[in-house]
């Protein structure tokens, strides 16, 4: 076998930069291919996993490799406290529209309409595999699978289907569109098949999808309060789906791992 430097090499180009215990630890639990996986404390990481992750322990045992913090550094841009890196293969873009596309859906897909910050659109795809959602949808020029999203959502991109998309590309369904001018989300039930947008952090939504759009609705808040965060206006809509109605089963009262706040 090859050591883990070339396989690192072979792969760098084409794979999905997994920073972190934590993001190979959801990788690796929804079915992700990860062709090498270093860390700078072997028995660190084992030990996270007993205590964090069994059901994968063995997974992660099998494939990590010790390297010197050196090696560490030069493999990645940004050092994650845990010491711990991978590479994953990229699901194909063929996979990812088959399952945005399937009928009948269980659970909304959420789009986000030319966002821009890419922590924001890390911290929706974590949401939305932790409601089950059947995926995320990007319009415009941000790459929802950059290393800095991917970084966000905490290996999250491999639970729920991730695709960039144009407008007029949006999966069936009706198409609700959160906008201030909206109707107030308390007065609707959103059904399972909805198809959920959020304009970008910026400038809202964009024309086209709003022309688009079957209902506009608005979040509460409070008079003078500017806006709300994408990713708590997305968590706040995701919940308002799952609270209101019978729905499938995508959203499970599980306890969360130890580890999964906001800076795992």
């Amino acid at each position: 076998m090859s050591d883990p430097l070339s396989r690192w090499r072979a792969h760098a180009d084409t794979a999905v930069l997994l920073d972190g215990f934590h993001a190979l630890k959801h990788a690796v639990r929804f079915g992700a291919e990860v062709p090498v996986a270093v860390t700078t404390d072997r028995g660190a990481a084992l030990a996270l996993a007993r205590e964090l992750a069994g059901d994968v322990l063995d997974t992660l045992d099998a494939l990590l490799t010790e390297v010197s913090e050196q090696t560490y550094a030069s493999l990645v841009p940004r050092p994650h406290p845990t010491g711990v890196a991978a590479l994953a293969v990229r699901p194909s873009r063929e996979a990812q529209l088959r399952a945005l596309a399937r009928t009948p859906r269980t659970a909304p897909v959420v789009v986000l309409d030319n966002p821009r910050n890419l922590g924001n659109a890390g911290a929706v795809i974590r949401l939305a595999a932790g409601f089950g959602a059947t995926g995320v949808i990007t319009t415009g020029t941000l790459d929802p699978w950059h290393p800095t999203v991917v970084r966000g959502g905490a290996g999250l991109h491999f639970a729920t289907a991730v695709e960039r998309l144009g407008v007029d590309e949006l999966p069936a369904g009706p198409l609700f569109a959160l906008d201030p001018e909206g109707e107030d989300i308390r007065g609707t039930e959103l059904p399972d098949d909805a198809v959920l947008a959020f304009g970008s952090e910026r400038t809202g939504l964009s024309p086209d999808l709003r022309a688009r759009a079957d209902h506009l609705l608005r979040l509460p808040m409070r008079p003078q309060v500017s806006s709300y965060n994408l990713a708590t206006s997305v968590a706040m809509t995701l919940y308002h789906w799952s609270a209101t109605g019978p729905h499938g089963t995508a959203v499970r009262d599980h306890p969360a791992d130890a580890a999964s706040g906001p800076g795992s």
